[in-house]
């Protein structure tokens, strides 16, 4: 009889022990979270962004940078359209001069107010000082405006775009292998499919849109650059040597497309973010 009741409880018996054998496993795991996640710090970011509807993008993934515990500062113009000078989110950094979203200063006035903005941090040793002894470990920046890759190659730091439109038109054709025979321009309005016709309208267009930028954006970065990173240096070399695109595609009205190059990532669902946040923030019920 106690035998056989033995032979009965064995198998509970070896289920307690089992239980018993995991929760222990569970706290050495606990245990070892806890201990590695005291010698985890959050890093230092150096955000160069860009105002108007650019700074929408930005401050979704500065929100996100806070929330997984990064420390964020901010350089930004004085007037500044919708970045706040006190926020919880990020510090902030004001250079007192006017190189924000002017109405009357689009084309190569944009860029060459951002160009003296860039130019009163470089002189500023102090400024320059306090940046590299901040210790930042990289440098995140909207490419439409080239402030941010200028001070980011300036102080050495690694860079990474928030990235959908360059100082070279378009993210993609700035950085991938981009036939214009099967890639569309951006603004033309055709596909990956084009007829002879169809070509020959998309290469227009393209030529029309390099030869803004040859005219109206190249002039005002080509002396700035022979001028602080030496004679031999073309500004593409900067702007094309960033470690990490963040490539803002949505893909409800655009196809995925191949991309040949190393540190390209897709953020096609921070547009759902970007909704929310006008939401709460600009429209009104």
């Amino acid at each position: 009889m106690w035998s056989k009741r033995v032979q009965e409880e064995l198998p509970e018996i070896s289920n307690i022990l089992t239980f018993l054998d995991i929760l222990s496993e569970m706290y050495r795991l606990i245990l070892l979270t806890l201990a590695v996640s005291f010698m985890v710090n959050g890093g230092k970011v150096l955000v160069f962004p860009l105002d108007g509807s650019h700074w929408v993008n930005m401050i979704v993934i500065i929100e996100e940078l806070y929330a997984r515990g990064h420390d964020v500062t901010m350089v930004w113009p004085s007037n500044s359209w919708y970045i706040k000078p006190d926020s919880p989110y990020y510090k902030s950094i004001r250079i007192n001069i006017t190189a924000g979203f002017d109405p009357k200063s689009f084309g190569s006035y944009m860029h060459m107010h951002a160009l003296q903005m860039v130019e009163q941090i470089f002189e500023d040793e102090a400024l320059l000082q306090s940046l590299r002894d901040a210790k930042y470990d990289l440098v995140l920046t909207d490419p439409a405006i080239g402030g941010g890759v200028l001070l980011g190659h300036r102080l050495g730091l690694p860079l990474v775009y928030n990235v959908r439109w360059t100082i070279q038109g378009e993210g993609h054709q700035a950085i991938t292998p981009s036939p214009l025979s099967y890639i569309p321009t951006t603004g033309s309005m055709l596909t990956d499919r084009m007829t002879f016709m169809q070509r020959v309208r998309n290469i227009i267009i393209y030529i029309l849109t390099r030869t803004h930028i040859w005219f109206m954006i190249e002039p005002n970065y080509k002396p700035f650059v022979h001028r602080h990173f030496g004679k031999d240096v073309h500004y593409m070399e900067l702007f094309q040597s960033a470690d990490i695109w963040l490539m803002r595609n949505d893909f409800t009205f655009e196809f995925p497309r191949p991309t040949m190059v190393k540190g390209i990532t897709q953020l096609h669902l921070v547009h759902c973010l970007i909704s929310r946040y006008l939401c709460q923030n600009y429209l009104i019920e």
